[in-house]
């Protein structure tokens, strides 16, 4: 006579042997990291770059001693615009340390300063209304028409700023842009951010 099985609880479970599956998986996601990780240094490393700011001129969004990360890629594929902040050598000097700016006007506007206020062809800069009145216009008190190449520039803090009115700096040729910046750092009070 067979005995028949009871049924019931058993305490002697299988053990679950580890999934394999799983084990790939997770190193896969540990090589994919890995992978990005390197690829963000590298892209970093060969196109990107890490300034200081220095000075005041461009308060209240960019504070002196603050870490920017400049796009050095971004120019080769197109050219700067109205609006943007550009890192650039002062003067074309290479051995100064590098200038932060707001292009303001680009190759073939007319640039003047009239009455403290900034004029690209001939019309009232449309952002005039959120910056100081410039109380010296420099070499832009006549107008100034920029040859191919050439971008007009100034620093956000109007008052204090050597930029484009500057004779020393003049306006800046494309040959001597780093790049576009684009990330802030962390600094004093100022947190991390896009620059816009």
């Amino acid at each position: 006579m067979r005995r028949r099985r009871k049924q019931g609880l058993s305490f002697y479970e299988k053990k679950e042997i580890v999934n394999t599956e799983i084990l790939k998986e997770i190193a896969l996601w540990i090589l994919y990291t890995v992978i990005a990780v390197f690829i963000a240094f590298f892209a970093v490393y060969y196109f990107g770059d890490r300034i200081s700011v220095i000075g005041t001129s461009m308060e209240p969004g960019l504070v002196s001693g603050q870490n920017v990360f400049v796009n050095r890629l971004s120019y080769r594929i197109s050219s700067p615009k109205r609006g943007d902040v550009i890192a650039f050598y002062p003067g074309g000097n290479t051995d100064a340390h590098p200038y932060f700016k707001r292009v303001v006007a680009v190759p073939g506007d007319v640039v003047q300063i009239l009455d403290g206020e900034l004029m690209v062809n001939g019309v009232p800069d449309p952002d005039s209304d959120e910056y100081d009145k410039m109380e010296d216009a420099g070499i832009a008190e006549e107008p100034l028409t920029l040859g191919t190449a050439e971008y007009f520039v100034l620093g956000d803090n109007r008052n204090n700023s050597e930029d484009s009115r500057s004779a020393g700096i003049g306006a800046v040729k494309e040959a001597t842009i780093i790049g576009r910046a684009w990330l802030s750092l962390p600094e004093g009070d100022q947190g991390l951010g896009i620059i816009r």
